[in-house]
Formats: structure tokens, sequence, C-alpha cells
């Protein structure tokens, strides 16, 4: 117990003295060339996009610790990628179209910016606004110029290209209309499980839509791509690692948190999509069981699963879990099954939310 305990505390030290410094100075120049964005609609999603959802590019830029090379070259990387992400995730769940077309050709952006061979596209092509002032391509040409300096990259590239076009595929359905989006995300599971991967067979097709929603798997082969030797069959290990357990695991907890909230709103949630026979708690102690498995056979296991393990412990520290007595009973199995490691991680995330509390009241 205390060997994890002092890995726990050493990971977070290193992410507090290495990492977050060089995120919140990528960050920062991101949300001032945001702040240059001619049309109002859009330069207020792309800020609310950084204001809200930095903490997205905070923890994804951990990674950074398993690079062989420069590791604010990782974070620079990491941080762009991150920032399209939640820049068109907030641009879709705006946009009054709802048209597949536009959130497809939106989404084209992120599978350019994973190809450093590919020329820029026009991304606003089927959207009502269109004048970022080159923003959303400033963020694409960063991410082909770090992705160029990676020695390992051609061998990541395969998988990372099936990430990304899941990624895309699954915010282009879950977009569309609200009487069509749940029967396209079923028709989709249903003939990729028939055509591709094994490992999504035993999966809900809602598991397998979050599992799609995570970035995770991204960060963790940009890291191999910089390590000199990485080759096929790791490459593969991490994938398999990653998607669809790790990365499913991690969008389910934050559905898993967000069900009040989705309900109030209308929106779709991953986790009130299952049927009413499934239980909850066996569905995610699955995942985050064959995600510790699958994790132990890579290169600095015991990162990732402190991964795992921070997931579980960050996530359900959350409020809004301590506000609901159904998902508070589900935390604490769930936390009393994985151990010290993300209790600990539990503990910190109240601590923070409870200074977050004190200092921004009313925001839980």
């Amino acid at each position: 117990m205390q060997q994890e305990i002092h890995g726990a505390l050493h990971l977070m030290y290193k992410a507090y003295r290495h990492i977050l410094p060089n995120v919140n100075r990528e960050i920062g120049r991101w949300r001032r060339r945001a702040g240059e964005i001619p049309d109002p609609e859009l330069r207020q999603q792309a800020l609310n996009s950084i204001r809200y959802k930095k903490f997205h590019c905070q923890g994804g830029a951990i990674y950074a610790l398993l690079s062989a090379g420069d590791l604010r070259r990782i974070v620079r990387l990491i941080v762009a990628f991150q920032t399209i992400s939640d820049y068109l995730d907030n641009l879709c769940d705006r946009s009054s179209s709802m048209a597949e077309e536009d959130f497809r050709q939106l989404h084209q952006s992120m599978l350019d910016a994973v190809d450093p061979a590919h020329a820029l596209s026009d991304y606003y092509r089927y959207h009502k606004e269109k004048d970022d002032g080159g923003y959303l391509r400033d963020l694409v040409r960063a991410c082909q110029d770090e992705i160029s300096r990676l020695p390992a990259y051609p061998v990541v590239y395969p998988e990372v290209q099936k990430l990304v076009q899941l990624y895309s595929d699954m915010q282009t359905y879950k977009h569309i209309h609200p009487r069509e989006r749940e029967a396209r995300l079923q028709a989709w599971f249903g003939e990729y499980r028939d055509q591709h991967w094994r490992e999504v067979r035993e999966l809900y097709w809602n598991e397998f839509a979050a599992a799609c929603g995570s970035t995770l798997g991204v960060f963790a082969l940009f890291a191999a791509a910089s390590l000199p030797f990485c080759h096929e069959r790791l490459v593969r290990e991490v994938r398999q690692a990653y998607f669809p357990w790790l990365c499913g695991l991690h969008i389910l907890l934050d559905y898993f948190i967000d069900q009040e909230e989705d309900r109030i709103g209308g929106d779709l949630n991953f986790v009130t999509a299952y049927p009413d026979s499934v239980d909850v708690l066996k569905r995610l102690r699955l995942f985050s069981q064959q995600a510790a498995a699958r994790v132990q056979g890579l290169p600095q296991a015991r990162f990732h699963r402190l991964v795992i393990e921070g997931l579980l412990g960050l996530y359900l520290s959350n409020n809004k879990v301590k506000e609901a007595g159904h998902l508070r009973q589900i935390a604490r199995q769930l936390l009393r099954e994985r151990g010290w490691p993300a209790r600990f991680f539990y503990l910190n995330g109240r601590l923070l939310m409870g200074h977050q509390e004190q200092t921004q009241p009313g925001r839980g």
C-alpha cells in the first residue's frame, strides 16, 4: 500500500512540477488566438471551450510523462489536439443545423491533424458561421508540425487514425437530430461489431460509443511514437488496453456523474442508455478490471494503472455524486474494490472540490 501511495504522490508531483506549467502556457497562447476570431459566435465557442474544458488538456497532457523526447513538444501536441476536440464539441452542441455533413466536415480537422501529409480542408464548408480567422487551421497545423517530429509516428499512425475516425463518427452521430441519433449510433455499432475488432463484440452499443469518445488512447499512442523501441506489437497492445477498456471507463464515468444534468437538458447520456436490466456497477467494474489487466504488459505499467485509479477517484469525488444517493452507493463500492490509490485520488478530488466551493460559490 505504501508503495502505491508513493507512486500516486510521485505522479502528482511530476504533473504539477513539469506538466501543468507547460499546459497553462499553451492554453494561454490558444486563448489569445481564440480572442482574435472575427466571427462573434465562433469566437465565443472557442473561448468557452478553453475556459470550461481546460481540465481536459491538463489531464491529457500527463501522457507527456511517458515520452522519450522533449516533454514540451508532446504537451504542445496534446493541448492543440484536445483544443480542437473541445472546440468542435462546443460547435456541434450549439449548432442549429443538426446536419450530419456539417459535423463530419468539422471533424475532418481532427483527421487532418493526425496526418502530417494531408492538405488542410474547408472545415466550415457546411457550417453557418465560417470566419474564424484561421484559428482551426492553425490548431491543425500545430498538431501536424509536432507529429512530424515524432520518430516512430509512422508505426502508430494506423491505430491513431482508426481511433480518431471512431471519435469523429461518434461525435457526428451523437449531434444529429434527437429523434435519429440513438438509432444511428446503434446501427453504426452493429456494422462495426460485425466487421472489426473482436473486443467490441461483448459491449453494449452505448459502451462502444462511450469508448469512442475518449482521446486518451490517442495521447498514449502519441507518447509511444516518441519511444526509440516503439514497434507494431507495442502499438497494438496500447490500443487494446485503451480501446475499448480504459477509454470506455473514462467516458462512462463522465456520463455516470452527468446523468441528472443530461436528463434536465434532454441530452443523450451513455449510462442512462443502458437497458433497465443492466447493473451499471457490474459494467463499470468490468471496464476497470479489464483496463487494469491489459495495462499490466505495457512499459511503465504503473503509470497506466494510476491513470485508471485517478479516473475513478477524481470523477467519483465530484459533488454530483455526493448529491445523488444511488450514485454515491455505486461510487463507494467501486472505490472500495480498487483500493488505496483510487481512494487517494478521491480524497484529493474532494479537497479540490471543497476549494472550488469556497472560491467559486454556487459552482460544483
